[in-house]
């Protein structure tokens, strides 16, 4: 659970722009907020780092046709890190 939480942590601190329509990264607490609605589930496991793993859920969600993505979970092993998002628009 350490290591999720820590990948978790390391995907939000080591967020980057990814241009201006890039799906931006948001907190659950931001979709109440701005009454968003979910318009699926994003997932990547073919990166090597958490800057990765975010770039890809950025392109992703953008090709979902959302503009922002909440990061649910997130995994590292010996060789990838997996991630796990939900997609609002």
């Amino acid at each position: 659970m350490k290591l999720v939480t820590g990948i978790v942590a390391s995907l939000v601190i080591g967020s980057l722009s990814f241009g201006a329509f890039a799906a931006k990264e948001i907190t659950k607490e931001d979709v109440a907020k701005m009454k968003l609605t979910k318009i699926g589930n994003i997932t990547t496991s073919k990166t090597t780092s958490p800057m990765d793993a975010k770039h890809d859920l950025s392109k992703k969600a953008d090709e979902l046709g959302g503009k922002y993505y909440v990061i649910i979970a997130g995994e590292k092993n010996e060789r990838n890190v997996h991630g796990n998002a939900d997609v609002y628009k």
